[in-house]
């Protein structure tokens, strides 16, 4: 796998409308693209993987969304009308 553009957390965050805590959240649980350290004190992300992950979820936010059932809440219960 060759990188072509290697970029640190200041442009990240100008890319990607998250908070920085968000972004190492989604990281540990595997949701976003892997740093990589280039010395002991610099970590990068690879350019070209965060691209594909932001077209990835521009492409699921395109399908619609379903919505919960109300009846099921146990808070605020809907009312029977009837």
């Amino acid at each position: 796998m060759t990188i072509t553009k290697a970029i640190r957390l200041a442009e990240l965050l100008k890319m990607v409308p998250l908070s920085a805590s968000t972004i190492y959240q989604l990281e540990n649980r595997g949701d976003f693209p892997k740093r990589f350290a280039l010395t002991s004190r610099c970590v990068v992300w690879d350019y070209d993987e965060v691209v594909a992950w932001l077209d990835a979820r521009k492409e699921a936010a395109s399908k619609p969304l379903s919505k919960p059932d109300v009846r099921n809440r146990k808070t605020r219960p809907v009312r029977n009308s009837g």
